[in-house]
């Protein structure tokens, strides 16, 4: 199975993308695909904090970085490399990555290439999606409309539908539903990953004193994002049978 490089990313910050980067991971061990990630919030690095031994924080503007990501894709012993971009750093990235020939690559085949840009409610979030257009041509490329952070969602009525998406022909959508506030707080002031949070397990795999009631919330919002997740190409490419099965972990 060819390396596949996930992008999770936004210009705009606040609309959500280290939560989807670590759903991505969480639904990636719940369904034993083998993934490495790279958090890009340098030095900070949130994603790494839930996923450490996984996770290494790197600078995307530092070119040895650069090359710790994409010189390793086909060395690398995971099938699965997730990038979770910081505020700021999708078009740059983008426009990097079609400078020194990767979206080239990608679109040549030689690895699967996908991109999930968030987008939150406000216009300014939207605007974004004409801006990623010129590069996203051949790649896979999905939408990921972030109900986490706000309680009213923009609406995308049909003449904004068509103003922003007309360019944008093979662009799939997904909606990722809000988890209740205090479940979220929970699981962040634990310092776990979603999966452990439910099997009411520490960092450490130990068992823990989770309140069921909260763990029962994050169990359903997990349920209800592997069905969003379950219809990307990519993703369906991982978990199916077929050449699927190389991503899987053995049991």
């Amino acid at each position: 199975m060819k390396p596949v490089v996930i992008m999770v990313g936004a210009d705009k910050g606040g609309v959500g993308k280290t939560t989807i980067s670590r759903a991505l991971l969480d639904y990636f061990h719940r369904n034993n695909v083998l993934a490495r990630a790279f958090d890009t919030e340098n030095p900070r690095g949130t994603l790494h904090r839930f996923y450490p031994t996984i996770t290494e924080i790197i600078d995307l503007h530092n070119v040895a970085d650069q090359m710790k990501v994409l010189d390793t894709l086909e060395t690398a012993k995971v099938p699965v490399t997730v990038v979770d971009l910081k505020a700021g750093n999708l078009s740059y990235a983008l426009e990097t990555f079609e400078k020194i020939g990767v979206l080239q690559a990608a679109r040549d085949g030689q690895f699967e290439m996908g991109l999930i840009h968030v987008v939150g409610p406000a216009i300014a979030s939207l605007d974004e999606l004409q801006e990623v257009t010129p590069f996203v041509e051949g790649l896979d490329y999905t939408v990921a409309r972030n109900f986490i952070n706000e309680t009213n969602f923009f609406e995308w009525d049909e003449k904004t539908y068509k103003r922003y998406f007309s360019n944008v022909n093979e662009a799939r959508e997904i909606v990722i539903p809000k988890l209740n506030e205090m479940a979220a707080e929970q699981v962040d002031l634990a310092d776990v990953t979603y999966k452990n949070f439910t099997d009411n397990k520490d960092s450490q795999g130990k068992s823990a004193d989770f309140s069921f009631v909260l763990r029962g919330y994050v169990k359903k919002w997990c349920s209800e994002i592997d069905d969003e997740f379950d219809q990307l190409r990519l993703i369906q490419m991982l978990t199916s049978g077929g050449s699927g099965e190389a991503g899987k972990a053995k049991s």
